[in-house]
């Protein structure tokens, strides 16, 4: 019963050492702990390998669900890394070959950092899991037999198109492209041609040369502007208002045509004053003929006889005067 009791023993103690060993628990090592946080760990478990720069730097030694959004994973690093691992590397989980287990890697920052110490939390990085690789691959191999597809229905279209094969057979089509070839150069080349002067017309107005220029920089030539504008519109504003008098004037006078009643007052009143006219200009002659101012118009009828002697004998005399000048001039 000791010999047994001993070797059931000893086979225990191999068999739990065999285990730790297996499982890289580092026992016989010096070792210090970092934590990470997952949303989703794809199938890690506790005693999966950890790897820094693809190094083998440790294992994972416990997992725990901290809420329904948060895993946490704890994980034993080898002591002779930590100089090496700082507070800015990434986990990120991983896969050992293509289908092998999956795996931490610690994935070193270009970045200054200081160096991890025990206890530290590391951020993550969100690996893509076979899942969505797959997810990806079936959308694009739908997308990929929809595009056959319609590459299929076309081809059978253009070998069925009878207009199209023509058009290829037409050996005049060549000189018809190359010729509209040339006329794209040429119309680049005046596209060119263009924008070099208005390339240029915005460099001189960006240096102030010509009308726009100064109108954008010369401050006094723009207040100019706006004083000119000014008068322009005040000169506006007054012919405005001339208009709307002249307009109130032509309704006035459109009034006064209209009005029959006045037209037939103005026509009585200049039949008035032709009537007062003529008998003013009789009365004038009867007053002639008074014996009173008779001897008083004639006086005036003498006098303006004399008047007119005169001036008659003063043309006379310069036209003599001229007459003779021009006998002399020869």
């Amino acid at each position: 019963m000791r010999l047994g009791l001993m070797v059931l023993a000893g086979l225990a103690l191999l068999v739990s050492t065999l285990y730790f060993i297996g499982k890289n628990e580092n026992l016989f090592g010096s070792h210090f702990s970092l934590r990470a946080r997952f949303r989703n760990i794809n199938g890690l478990m506790k005693g999966n390998n950890i790897r820094f720069a693809g190094i083998q730097a440790g294992t994972v030694r416990d997992i725990r669900v901290l809420n329904d959004t948060s895993i946490e994973v704890d994980m034993l690093i080898d002591k002779g890394l930590q100089p090496y691992i700082h507070k800015n590397a990434l986990a990120a989980i991983g896969t050992e070959g293509l289908i092998g287990n999956k795996i931490v890697n610690l994935i070193p920052v270009a970045e200054r950092a200081p160096q991890a110490e025990d206890g530290d939390q590391l951020p993550v990085q969100k690996a893509v899991s076979t899942d969505d690789m797959l997810a990806t691959l079936d959308r694009t191999n739908r997308n990929i037999a929809e595009i056959t597809e319609g590459l299929k229905v076309t081809v059978a279209r253009v070998n069925g198109s009878v207009a199209l094969w023509g058009l290829l057979n037409d050996h005049r089509m060549a000189g018809d492209v190359r010729a509209s070839l040339a006329r794209i150069r040429d119309a680049s080349a005046e596209a060119d041609w263009m924008m070099a002067g208005l390339r240029g017309l915005v460099d001189d107005v960006r240096a102030g040369r010509g009308s726009a220029g100064r109108l954008l920089v010369d401050t006094g030539f723009a207040a100019e502007l706006s004083g000119a504008v000014e008068k322009i519109r005040q000169a506006g504003e007054r012919l405005g208002a001339a208009g709307q008098q002249a307009e109130a004037l032509a309704t006035s006078a459109k009034a006064v045509v209209q009005d029959s009643l006045l037209q037939s007052r103005l026509q009585a009143s200049m039949e008035n004053i032709r009537k007062g006219t003529a008998a003013f200009n009789e009365d004038m002659e009867a007053l002639k003929h008074n014996f009173l101012l008779r001897g008083y118009f004639r006086k005036q009828e003498k006098a303006e006889k004399k008047r007119q002697a005169a001036a008659a004998a003063d043309s006379a005399a310069r036209s003599k005067a001229v007459s003779g000048m021009g006998m002399k001039m020869p």
